[in-house]
């Protein structure tokens, strides 16, 4: 039942975020209400404690790249529900995955951009300059550096590989 909404609301997510770059909060907290409920309702006080957990697990693993400006709150959310349904350990090693995907997600976007080979040229000179005492910029603009993407495709990732490699049954 659980790995059942856990993979709804990871389908979900991955939509719109993909469609709108939005993970929304009508998704986000009545799944997470039922989180907690069904934990309760399966396990008891340590089912409940177990989702209170890796509630804050999943919480704390993003919550510094959101606070720093590199993260969307939904993100946020979402790795903080994947957390609370799945527990600590689950989201510990989800979050490996899926920094693994969101970094190849990351360059993947970096390469297929307009402007790469200009930008790559720029960087190796300016790193090649740097060789001789000569500071050159090099020569990114602010919209390369502000570019997001939607990282609830790499949490969605992150978590169909968790119960893949831990020999889980999705549905």
């Amino acid at each position: 039942m659980l790995n059942i909404l856990l993979l709804t609301v990871l389908i979900i997510s991955v939509i719109t975020d993909l469609k709108s770059r939005k993970i929304y909060n009508n998704v986000i907290f009545p799944s997470l209400l039922l989180a907690f409920v069904l934990n309760g309702i399966f396990d008891g006080w340590s089912g409940l404690l177990s989702s209170f957990l890796g509630f804050l697990a999943g919480l704390g693993v993003l919550l510094i790249p959101y606070l720093m400006g590199g993260m969307g709150a939904g993100d946020v959310k979402l790795l903080a529900l994947v957390g609370a349904i799945k527990g600590a350990s689950f989201v510990f090693m989800a979050s490996i995955y899926m920094a693994l995907i969101g970094g190849l997600i990351g360059l993947i976007i970096l390469l297929f951009r307009k402007g790469f080979f200009q930008r790559i040229k720029s960087i190796i000179f300016s790193l090649s300059s740097i060789r001789y005492g000569i500071k050159v910029p090099m020569g990114l603009d602010k919209e390369v550096l502000h570019t997001t993407y939607p990282y609830g495709v790499a949490i969605a990732g992150g978590a169909v590989l968790t119960f893949m490699f831990n020999g889980v049954t999705l549905l």
